[in-house]
């Protein structure tokens, strides 16, 4: 199956090895990801302001490309699809919106929120199907307790997104079983790390990350994984992460699946 692709900015400097074991472990999948033709930066957050047009008009130009190629689109990092998915949703929902973005974009089809953005996670569970990958796993995590960390932005906000109960979510839980680990349930797993605090003042994404990775260890977590780059990037920089690391999903996933790409072994 054919699903276009939009990586991007983070997934092309930092975070290279998200990008490179997800595509690693679509092929084994049988999955083709075609990344969409000159995609441009999503802008990293979702602008709230009714009349902010100009910030959006690099999404609604990257589903657009995927409605124009036929398929569906697929992201990865979590800041990336929640800005996708919330400015598709204004489209459909925002006359307002979608008239003043088709204006600036002067497409020769106006865009009106036809593209289906799914995350990887969603590929995982409801095109291939967690048992099918437990099929093809050839290095379980057998043993490992792992933990998932869903921060902010994968699953809120919920009307949106519509991934998973943002309160009780359990679609990494379930990937974590199909590659063999043993999924530690710990209560702040979908609290926020501090974001983008961490720019402006560091101490704040510290004391939180410090409270989650705390919390996680309480509940016998070996490692944690992630689909977010800024969040692997608080999280990591914190003194307790030498004790729980902290990984991308994709890299236990290409390792289990037999297609390592020589990153971080969770092993």
């Amino acid at each position: 199956m054919t699903f276009s692709y939009y990586p991007g900015c983070t997934l092309r400097t930092k975070a290279l090895e998200l990008d490179r074991t997800a595509r690693a472990a679509a092929q084994v999948l049988g999955i083709t990801l075609e990344e969409i033709p000159e995609w441009q930066c999503c802008g990293g957050v979702y602008p709230m302001a009714k009349d902010e047009i100009a910030t959006k008009l690099s999404s609604v130009r990257t589903l657009a490309a995927a409605r124009d190629l036929g398929n569906d689109l697929v992201t990865i990092c979590s800041a990336c699809h929640n800005v996708l998915k919330q400015v598709n949703n204004d489209i459909l929902t925002d006359q307002n919106i979608a008239m003043k973005a088709n204006n600036y974009m002067k497409l020769d089809t106006p865009y009106a929120g036809e593209t289906k953005v799914i995350h990887y996670l969603e590929m995982l569970r409801d095109v291939v199907g967690f048992d099918k990958i437990a099929e093809k796993v050839v290095s379980p995590f057998t043993g490992k307790k792992i933990g998932a960390y869903y921060g902010c932005l994968l699953l809120r906000p919920s009307g949106v997104m519509q991934m998973d109960n943002p309160e009780n979510p359990k679609i990494i839980e379930d990937f974590i079983r199909a590659i063999g680990g043993d999924p530690v349930i710990y209560s702040l797993r979908n609290e926020c790390c501090g974001g983008y605090a961490t720019l402006e003042d560091n101490t704040i994404a510290q004391n939180r990350v410090e409270k989650i990775l705390s919390n996680a260890q309480e509940f016998g977590a070996e490692l944690l994984v992630t689909a977010c780059p800024l969040c692997l990037y608080n999280l990591n920089k914190n003194e307790s992460a030498k004790i729980t690391p902290v990984y991308y999903f994709t890299e236990l996933l290409a390792q289990a699946l037999g297609v390592s790409t020589g990153g971080s072994d969770g092993k």
